[in-house]
């Protein structure tokens, strides 16, 4: 007895980069006894001897600022020798390898990255009324040497920030390079109202030297626990959760 079938075209991709994409939603992350961390819940199968642990928030000056940031980002920590496959909602995948820079993310766009990359959660910051609409608007930096893994909802674009005044939305700004600058800015004179979540018209404005990635999509919904919110719970709750 045999077997007719057309699966021979998803045979797993070779290569020994460490992060390697098998199409446009797949990732291959190789271990040979170290670490990476990628988002909660991201793997979907594994081959080899492989650990899985809470990444936690790498100190208590993190964690209160995921506390009250409301940065929802949850990492794990991928340890041991072998292959990992990690994909998050049949997004579109795409890889960067810092060399002693950083780059700017928002944090649900952002699938995996090396052990040796340190991260820390920073604040936008916005003038005038936009400050006194938003209180600023947090993302994650993510700096070193090493290869991230960032999502996008379907192909993005890239635009060079120095060869034009550069704004997006701020759920579709993906990430931006470090030479550019990201401040929030509101237009009030606008008369169509711009962002069908944010019911006002926020934008993120960038300047300087480099590129920012934008979506074409204002990002997917999140899943929200119980005790979310402003409230004291919701900021109890993001501090036990790392």
């Amino acid at each position: 007895m045999s077997i007719k079938t057309d699966l021979q075209q998803y045979t797993e991709a070779s290569s020994q980069d460490a992060f390697s994409l098998q199409n446009s939603k797949l990732l291959k992350v190789l271990l040979h006894d170290g670490e990476i961390q990628a988002k909660k819940g991201s793997m979907v199968a594994y081959q080899g001897d492989v650990r899985f642990e809470h990444a936690g928030s790498g100190g208590m000056g993190r964690m209160l600022k995921k506390a009250v940031s409301g940065e929802g980002t949850t990492l794990m920590k991928l340890g041991g020798s072998g292959e990992v496959f990690l994909a998050d909602s049949a997004q579109e995948i795409h890889l960067l390898y810092l060399e002693s820079d950083s780059v700017t993310i928002n944090g649900p766009n952002l699938l995996a990255f090396d052990a040796d990359i340190d991260w820390d959660i920073n604040r936008i910051s916005a003038g005038g009324a936009a400050a006194a609409m938003s209180g600023g608007l947090f993302n994650m930096t993510l700096k070193g040497t090493g290869w991230v893994a960032l999502l996008t909802d379907g192909p993005p674009i890239l635009l060079d920030v120095a060869s034009a005044p550069t704004f997006a939305d701020a759920q579709a700004a993906v990430t931006w390079s470090s030479g550019v600058t990201a401040q929030l800015k509101t237009d009030f004179k606008a008369k169509n109202l711009i962002g069908r979540s944010s019911g006002e018209t926020l934008q993120m404005a960038f300047t300087g030297e480099g590129w920012v990635l934008v979506q074409p999509s204002e990002g997917r919904p999140t899943p929200v626990s119980g005790g979310s919110g402003g409230g004291a719970g919701g900021l109890l709750g993001n501090v036990l959760g790392g």
